[in-house]
């Protein structure tokens, strides 16, 4: 199944980089594309668990869904993990 979900916080090609790395590094996760543009992330799963499981991660590293709670120390995460994207590129 293929799935294409709005994210929060999302700035710049750090960020994507990150987050195509840690979302590509999960089981049953390919095809992961990020535009940055309209602030998406799409990727192929197997199954509700893993879809769920990626969603989780993405939260984590500060970068929940648009309509998901975007507090203060989430917003701070997404700013690390833009960090080591633009570190590790």
């Amino acid at each position: 199944m293929k799935v294409s979900l709005e994210i929060q916080n999302l700035k710049c090609g750090g960020c994507a980089n990150t987050i195509r790395t840690k979302l590509s590094e999960l089981e049953y996760i390919e095809n992961v594309e990020v535009n940055n543009e309209n602030d998406t992330v799409t990727f192929s799963y197997q199954n509700e668990d893993t879809l769920n499981i990626a969603k989780n991660l993405l939260s984590k590293l500060g970068y929940p869904e648009v309509g998901d709670k975007n507090a203060l120390t989430t917003k701070a995460k997404s700013f690390v993990s833009c960090a080591i994207g633009r570190m590790n590129k």
